[in-house]
């Protein structure tokens, strides 16, 4: 008996499989309008300039040993990032699952049966006849197949990828977002350490006029009032102290958390004011960004997983094709099993055609489109976000470096006004409340200034996450 005629319908049926056209619109990228040059790019940049400093790798950007071994740490132990680590392995077996329905899904089966027939039982048995007997089957089981003759199957494997494509991409974004933040907060780090010091510095500095003060008023050349005035420099600069270490200790914290580990103390590299920056910090064309951000790479898998689900609706209004049949031996003697005349076959095609599902198709489909427009807005709004948060980064970057070299012009200014407003006092040219504004004035303007100095590096750390740089290893 002829055995391969079941098997020539399954051809047949994958080859008209193969040659029919999913249905659903075939996705193709939207055009987007991009500017010729970002809003903000620093002068001594060339228009039209390729380069990009999101072209450099994080450690080409951030020269701080410290800061460097903090970051490698945390893309090892992060929790948001192993968590996405293994999203991505949980999307790639997804694929692995939809991608499978795609094909047959074959089982062996073995059955072996021994009947042992007693000779006085109700229908008594002539003598020599054999009591027991064997009966034996060898099939493959061909179990429910469908057959994606409209590309149901294909379209929701399509939409499985671009889905696993955009974990990745997010992935990526998780590393970019992690390598700014842990960045961000040394620098935070940093700058209070350089408060502290200032706050420390200018302490010593009162507590020696107060010194002073007292000994002037010793000898009847000071009053109360200037004693009162010294205590109160020396007492604010005291109370400052306790709330700049408790910042530093929790923001040492913050490091911790984002490395993966207990709170506890973070090694410092150079010092806030020793930190390298790049002389120009170009930002590159703008129809590059959409290739190097991962946040809008991932938005355009959505649209493409989203476009593809269209043609898995699309292809519920026609009829679903599925097949199930077995081919094996069947023989009551075990040594006969595979012989020619004990084969054995089972072809049964199994076609289902919706014919009123109360508007659900429709409604899927309707469903499908819309969110495919979700999508479209998204992706767009995405791009439009990043462009906009390239151009704040590039205006606040020339912005800040001006006013970074004013206010070390009034640090230097009010350093000197208060050299020679003391120099005036302890002369007995000039009262002690010029002294004193001079020096509250400086205080405030060197705190100031080290605010400005890590803006200024925070600014680098937007700006480089903003261009997309950052996850690249």
């Amino acid at each position: 008996m002829k055995v391969e005629r079941p098997w020539i319908a399954v051809i047949l049926l994958g080859g008209l499989m193969m040659s029919c056209k999913p249905l659903g619109p075939n996705y193709s990228r939207p055009v987007i309008q991009t500017p010729a040059d970002f809003r903000g790019t620093p002068d001594g940049t060339a228009p039209g300039d390729t380069a990009s400093l999101a072209d450099l790798k994080w450690f080409e950007v951030f020269k701080d040993e410290a800061l460097q071994d903090l970051i490698r740490t945390s893309l090892a132990q992060n929790f948001d990032l192993r968590e996405a680590v293994v999203r991505v392995d949980a999307a790639r077996a997804n694929v692995g699952i939809t991608r499978a329905d795609q094909f047959p899904t074959v089982a062996a089966g073995v059955d072996v049966t021994s009947v042992r027939t007693s000779l006085s039982g109700s229908f008594p048995l002539p003598e020599g006849f054999e009591q027991r007997r064997t009966f034996g089957s060898a099939v493959l089981d061909l179990l429910s197949f469908e057959v994606d003759v409209w590309g149901r199957l294909r379209r929701a494997t399509e939409a499985a990828r671009a889905d696993l494509l955009a974990t990745e991409e997010n992935r990526k974004t998780v590393v970019a977002t992690l390598v700014s933040d842990v960045a961000a907060a040394y620098f935070n780090l940093l700058s209070l350490d350089l408060e502290l010091e200032i706050s420390r510095r200018t302490l010593k500095t009162r507590a020696d006029s107060l010194n002073l003060i007292l000994k002037r008023k010793q000898h009847g050349m000071a009053t109360l009032l200037e004693v009162r005035q010294g205590e109160q420099l020396v007492y604010g600069a005291e109370q400052s102290i306790p709330v700049i270490e408790q910042l530093i200790e929790q923001t040492e914290n913050q490091i911790s958390l984002l490395l993966g580990q207990a709170p506890g103390a973070i090694t410092r590299g150079r010092s806030l004011t020793a930190q390298e920056q790049p002389p120009l910090v170009p930002g590159g064309l703008p129809s590059a960004l959409l290739e190097r951000r991962p946040d809008i790479r991932a938005a355009e898998q959505n649209l493409v997983a989203a476009n593809a689900v269209i043609g898995v609706a699309k292809a519920a209004y026609y009829p679903r094709i599925r097949l199930t049949g077995f081919l094996g031996f069947q023989s009551d003697e075990l040594s006969g099993l595979f012989k020619g005349s004990t084969g054995i076959w089972q072809f049964v095609p199994h076609v289902t055609q919706p014919i009123f599902t109360g508007g659900r198709l429709r409604s899927n489909l309707d469903l499908a489109n819309a969110q495919q427009q979700l999508a479209l807005i998204e992706y767009e709004r995405v791009i439009q976000t990043a462009f906009r948060e390239v151009s704040d980064a590039l205006i606040q970057h020339q912005k800040i470096r001006v006013t970074r070299s004013k206010q070390e012009l009034l640090v230097a200014t009010l350093q000197d006004r208060s050299r020679l407003s003391y120099v005036r006092y302890r002369a007995g040219v000039d009262n002690q409340l010029n002294a004193l504004e001079a020096d509250r004035d400086l205080f405030a303007s060197e705190l100031l200034l080290a605010q400005i100095k890590r803006n200024e590096l925070l600014n680098l750390v937007q700006l480089y996450r903003a261009l997309g740089g950052g996850w690249q290893q």
